[in-house]
């Protein structure tokens, strides 16, 4: 994979005005995969000033001009998959076989579905003597994470390239590689000079810079709760729009007369996918006291068709970065001085590895509410699971956490989990083992952030609503 010396501004590589670079880390090698150019201040100003230039024509193209280079992106992510691929392996940590199916596939699927969104741009309606028409909002800063890095510009980009909407994009400094990518890709279709614009280098520097810049007229966040909270008050003296998807602790609540393999297996799966670091992972499994012991004995034998490594075999990388697995760590540690079981995992390296940020896939039992490991994000491969009486007292449990981004049930039938799902607190909720849709909208209640990604309440996100009375 090459190093890059250049960033993407104006339609251009150029020399970024910034100085130094930063280093991109092999979580399975430790050792260096690429570098990046760390951008400035004059960096920030340049890269927004040409999306403000760009906003004045792009905004007022057609949904049809929209539409077909979205569809022209579409088809150079396809030809460019392999790449993709790679840069999701070599700085994610994904193994190499999975890599498309959990960082690619889905990323070109919602940048498809915006191709036909861009003609809601056009829709307007007539109320009274009044006409209402929707406008893209203008300049939007997106500054990502890099748990799905491609996944989550696409969440941003799409929309905003459907709306009319021009981008200043910051991925995290250990996953920028498909940003850059994608800066190629737009280049190659002739997208116009100005609307996508990326910039590498320290989030502590260029995060606020965007978010405080009185040329940016939207911020779209994802990542951390304290970030998200620093990057709410740099935005908030000049007006502008946030919005955020932040962190999860998300329930999985299994009745008594669900199938406790099937329920098992998709637990096991959607908690140790991309090694637990999932904002939507269910690592809070709630379990009737009467089964309980079956379940947890279920989960230890699910969990060792998840074998840990990087060839064909293998389900489970490394953490993305040498300080998350310290993170992760610390945690296990803590859930262990708490009193949790451990019956899985551990803090050990995985047997037979001694390279790599690799965390054991862990899982305790004896867990309640109240635990550190129950209340906290941990971001690793680290299943709690927690007994409950009745499912009045599973609800209250899986509602009792601040934040309220995923979850899900798995109940005898459809209509039974479907019960439960409406009195859960949460954005999103996956009844017996349901895979996540593209077309529909995606966000969280309370401290999991404002706003929705994808379906038609993404684009919405980056529409202003004009009222023009006649």
């Amino acid at each position: 994979m090459k190093n890059y010396t250049k960033v993407y501004i104006n339609g251009d590589w150029i020399t970024p005005h910034g100085t130094g670079i930063q280093d991109v880390i092999n979580p399975f090698t430790e050792e260096l995969a690429l570098c990046v150019p760390r951008c400035d201040l004059v960096d920030v100003d340049n890269a927004v000033a040409a999306a403000k230039e760009a906003f004045k024509t792009w905004s007022q193209t057609s949904a049809q001009y929209r539409s077909d280079l979205i569809d022209a992106i579409v088809a150079k992510m396809e030809e460019r998959k392999e790449d993709l691929c790679q840069a999701a392996h070599i700085t994610m940590g994904c193994p190499a076989h999975l890599s498309g199916v959990i960082h690619v596939d889905g990323p070109i699927h919602g940048m498809s579905t915006y191709a036909k969104r861009a003609f809601l741009m056009e829709a307007e309606e007539e109320i009274g003597h009044s006409l209402v028409v929707k406008e893209a909002i203008g300049v939007c800063a997106v500054i990502n994470p890099w748990n799905y890095p491609l996944h989550q510009l696409v969440g941003k980009l799409a929309p905003a390239l459907a709306a009319g909407c021009t981008v200043v994009a910051k991925p995290a400094g250990q996953t920028p590689l498909q940003d850059l990518i994608m800066a190629e890709i737009l280049d190659e279709v002739g997208v116009p000079a100005g609307v996508f614009n990326v910039i590498t280098g320290s989030g502590a520097t260029l995060g606020p810079a965007l978010s405080s810049h009185p040329d940016v007229d939207m911020v779209s966040f994802t990542g951390s709760n304290q970030a998200g909270i620093q990057i709410a008050k740099e935005a908030a003296p000049t007006i502008k729009r946030v919005t955020q998807e932040l962190g999860g602790k998300s329930p999985l609540i299994i009745t008594a007369d669900a199938n406790l393999e099937e329920a098992m297996t998709f637990a096991i799966q959607d908690v140790m996918i991309n090694t637990g670091q999932t904002c939507t992972a269910l690592s809070r499994m709630l379990v009737p006291h009467s089964i309980y012991d079956e379940a947890v004995a279920t989960a230890i034998a699910v969990l060792e068709h998840f074998p840990v490594g990087d060839n064909e075999e293998c389900m489970i990388g490394p953490m993305a970065s040498l300080s998350q697995k310290n993170t992760v760590l610390d945690f296990i540690a803590t859930g262990i001085e708490e009193g949790a079981t451990l019956v899985a995992g551990g803090t050990d390296m995985p047997a037979g590895i001694d390279k790599g940020f690799y965390v054991q896939p862990t899982i305790f039992a004896n867990v309640n509410n109240q635990m550190t490991i129950a209340r906290e994000e941990i971001f690793g491969p680290v299943l709690c699971v927690i007994p409950y009486n009745d499912i009045d007292e599973a609800i209250d449990i899986a509602n009792d956490t601040p934040y309220g981004l995923s979850s899900g049930v798995f109940a005898k039938d459809r209509d039974s989990g479907l019960k439960i799902a409406r009195r859960i607190r949460a954005g999103l909720c996956f009844v017996n083992g349901a895979e996540f849709n593209y077309e529909a909208p995606f966000g969280g209640y309370k401290q999991s952030g404002n706003g929705r990604e994808f379906g038609d309440e993404g684009l919405a996100e980056f529409v202003e609503v004009k009222s023009i009375q006649l």
